[in-house]
């Protein structure tokens, strides 16, 4: 049987006005804040699906930004289609105990031009977590690395059934 962090809510729907009554919203913030990884599951061209997890740093809630080389196949998937699916969850907790923040929305590689907020959102937390400070410079050419945005276009946890409920945050 699976532990639910919803016993007592009714079970909600995007089209229920309650939507955001209930714990929803403030599990999917501390999904987010707790996690350093999050999977990205891109497709290129064809279709052919293609999941990797990186570590982000957020803005709001509904821009998530990591770091990438341009040639890796997800940032290659993102020039020909920017529709992203994205997974942050918890793997430590036990079985039938976890819960996630399922994100769907568009990402693309930020222009040199467009990545100082972006930088500095990332930074600051990767410095939090023992990781090291960017520049604009270090994600700009010639660096081998690029700033990747993506912005979420819907979020959602699961109900105490295990359906997808649309949280707004």
């Amino acid at each position: 049987m699976r532990m639910s962090l919803f016993a007592s809510s009714r079970l909600l729907t995007p089209d229920n006005p309650a939507m955001n009554e209930g714990r929803e919203p403030a599990l999917a913030r501390e999904i987010v804040d707790r996690s350093l990884y999050m999977v990205l599951a891109t497709a290129d061209a064809s279709g052919q699906p293609w999941a990797s997890p990186v570590y982000f740093a957020h803005r709001d809630y509904r821009d998530f930004f990591w770091i990438s080389q341009p040639d890796a196949t997800h940032s290659v998937n993102l020039r020909d289609r920017r529709e992203v699916g994205i997974v942050i969850f918890d793997s430590t907790v036990p079985v039938n105990t976890g819960q996630g923040a399922y994100i769907a929305g568009v990402a693309r590689e930020l222009p040199a031009h467009e990545t100082g907020e972006g930088v500095e959102i990332f930074s600051k937390r990767s410095a939090g977590h023992g990781g090291e400070e960017l520049t604009v410079e270090d994600v700009s050419p010639p660096a081998r690395h690029r700033l990747y945005q993506a912005t979420a276009e819907a979020i959602y946890v699961l109900d105490e059934h295990d359906h997808r409920v649309e949280v707004r945050l």
